[in-house]
């Protein structure tokens, strides 16, 4: 192990592109969980909205409103 880390302070290209490689890839693994924290919330929320429409305390226009959904005509899912 300190052979490798001699290796690469030794060749700054070599450790450059290392630096550049683990800085992509901790960005792609905290982009992916941002995705995934942010989806989940969002499904959270349709879920709450659609409980309150159920049990009458909302209409579903207000729904849409509130999900910033916008009324196209159709009815049901899609």
């Amino acid at each position: 192990m300190e052979d490798l880390i001699r290796e690469l302070m030794g060749n700054e290209k070599l450790f450059i592109v290392v630096i550049i490689a683990g800085a992509i890839t901790v960005m792609s693994i905290i982009k992916a969980f941002t995705s995934m924290v942010t989806g989940l919330a969002g499904e959270r929320t349709r879920r709450e909205v659609a409980a309150y429409i159920a049990e009458g305390s909302m209409t579903p226009e207000q729904g849409q409103k509130l999900l910033g959904k916008k009324n196209n005509g159709t009815r049901g899912c899609g």
